[in-house]
């Protein structure tokens, strides 16, 4: 079998504009903003004396940005049915704990949490 031959103005791992810099750049100014506060965070000095000052705020906003922000909901303390967590479990294919935490948001009631997962959610 013959091997495809590319056209010979195409350079392997060429790129449309020849760099893949400029084409992976955040599009908004907030994720602009995110993703140079996380890139101090992977800068790395060769010591660790001269660590570099990382602004707590831009983290935690580009932690929230991604979707990764610090701190969970708080669970509310509610005694919820483990019928009802067995049938959240089996429709909605979740596991135990995360049917037990979705009953708890929603003061134990199965209808308003089955509402809740499908319910999709514009950020």
């Amino acid at each position: 079998m013959a091997e495809d031959r590319q056209p010979s103005n195409v350079t392997e791992g060429a790129t449309a504009t020849g760099d893949v810099e400029e084409e992976m750049q955040p599009k908004s100014a907030e994720d602009r903003k995110a993703a140079a506060a996380l890139s101090k965070l992977d800068a790395r000095g060769d010591d660790e004396s001269a660590a570099p000052a990382v602004d707590k705020e831009l983290v935690k906003n580009a932690m929230d940005a991604l979707g990764g922000g610090g701190a969970k909901a708080e669970v509310k303390k509610v005694k919820v049915d483990a019928a009802d967590v067995n049938l959240l479990v089996d429709q909605l294919e979740l596991s135990k704990p995360k049917a037990t935490e979705l009953l708890k948001a929603h003061d134990g009631n199965a209808v308003a949490a089955m509402r809740a997962w499908l319910q999709p959610t514009f950020a």
